[in-house]
């Protein structure tokens, strides 16, 4: 706990709470917690939802002890690039003004919303004099390429390369989310160890726990009394590819048991849809992003989750939705490569099956596995994962963690060398 007048630290983010986007949720997380232990905590963050634009937010409020603030004409949603360029450009043009003039500045954090959000923190950075920390949730230019959007040599990539390592050369903290993508920050900038966290984000684990099928309202409400679920929950994406898991599901389409529900938004939501109204797949069920509160209902409600990592996606983005499968405590069905952080997990620990890419015959085995096995099989699988979850990966231990880096960011004293080991799981060799 800090005394006398606290100075204020700025949060600059296009979602915050209560917006479902995850990025949104997690840097509530850290808000709350630097709140709690006596900070000035001001964000500014969009007024307008950011998958669903209609969705229009109080301009200010305070939620547990954070004062937040949300900008107008700062999201027009993800129906185009244009629109979303727009938005981008007006929140960052509001920001950077905040940045400046916002009084008694303690020091900036932000994470990629939007992209590139970090270049108008490092301007403050250089004109205010203080220190700026990020959380890289992503990376860019590497995921564009990685999907072919723009070349590896382009105008483009090459801007945007020039940015991030403005952006790692001047910040105080900088937060990797997995092994793999540490690897991929430190060939932009040398000595980045000296300043890096690696953590992975956390499982909202305060509003998740193990609930029974049958004490379920959510299974109640969409009837799957019945139904053994195989459940996608989060950002549809084409960085976390679902294709073969659809296929399984066209195979399986005359299993009466089985029910693939897709929970979230994302662009890649609308190839779900598409495929279960081509193939007239009854036992496809699409479903909006579901309320945090809700979220314990939602997730408990599958027998088997499923993770997905395009395998040129390692160390580019993390599928972060395992957490919230390991809490809930079921087996885990991972769509994507070795090596990665989740195959780390899933190499180590009995908590699922590991399926690659394309291998329509071995997701169509693993699901009838899951299917076919006892249920005391599958909640030996589940509590391993809780288990795994428990000694490394629970939000009270990675938000403690990292709110100490922060806290010590602010003060010019982080040290990564003060930090507790990492995960096992999150730093094995392979």
């Amino acid at each position: 706990m800090i005394s006398g007048r606290p100075k204020t630290l700025l949060i600059i983010s296009q979602v915050f709470v209560p917006d479902p986007a995850s990025v949104g949720q997690h840097i509530a997380d850290v808000a709350f917690e630097m709140a709690r232990r006596g900070h000035r905590v001001l964000v500014y963050a969009s007024a307008r939802g950011y998958e669903n634009p209609s969705v229009i937010y109080p301009k200010r409020e305070t939620i547990n002890g954070v004062e937040v603030r949300r900008l107008g004409l700062a999201s027009f949603g993800k129906k185009s690039i244009l629109l979303r360029v727009l938005g981008t450009a007006s929140f960052m043009i509001q920001a950077l003004w905040v940045c400046l003039t916002t009084p008694r500045l303690a020091g900036i954090f932000f994470s990629t919303s939007p992209p590139m959000i970090g270049i108008v923190t490092v301007i403050a950075h250089w004109i205010r004099r203080v220190p700026i920390a990020y959380w890289a949730m992503d990376l860019n230019p590497d995921q564009l390429i990685a999907m072919g959007t723009i070349g590896g040599n382009s105008l483009t990539a090459r801007v945007l390369e020039f940015g991030n390592r403005l952006i790692l050369r001047n910040s105080s903290l900088v937060v990797a989310l997995d092994r793999f993508m540490a690897d991929r920050l430190r060939l932009r900038v040398h000595d980045l160890d000296k300043k890096m966290l690696i953590a992975p984000p956390w499982a909202h684990d305060a509003h998740l726990e193990p609930l029974a099928h049958a004490d379920n309202p959510f299974r109640a409400k969409h009837e799957l009394a019945d139904q053994f679920v195989i459940m996608y929950s989060g950002n549809h994406s084409p960085s976390h590819p679902l294709r073969t898991l659809l296929d399984a599901a066209l195979r399986l389409k005359d299993n009466p048991r089985l029910k693939f529900l897709f929970v979230g938004g994302g662009l890649g939501k609308k190839e779900v849809e598409a495929f279960a109204k081509e193939h007239s797949l009854a036992n496809i069920t699409s479903l909006p992003y579901q309320p945090l509160a809700d979220l314990r209902y939602s997730l408990s409600a599958a027998d088997v989750h499923i993770v997905a990592l395009g395998d040129n996606m390692v160390g580019i983005v993390h599928p972060c939705k395992i957490y919230g499968a390991m809490t809930v405590g079921r087996p885990i069905l991972f769509l994507g490569p070795r090596p990665s952080h989740i195959s780390d997990i899933m190499d180590q620990h009995d908590v699922g099956r590991h399926i690659p890419h394309g291998d329509v015959d071995g997701a169509v085995k693993a699901i009838e596995f899951f299917l076919a096995a006892p249920a005391e099989q599958l909640a030996t699988m589940g509590a391993a994962a809780q288990q795994v979850l428990e000694q490394r990966f629970t939000q009270q231990f990675l938000c403690g963690q990292f709110c100490d880096a922060l806290e010590g960011a602010l003060c010019g004293r982080y040290n990564p060398a003060n930090e507790p080991p990492q995960a096992p799981v999150a730093a094995a060799a392979r």
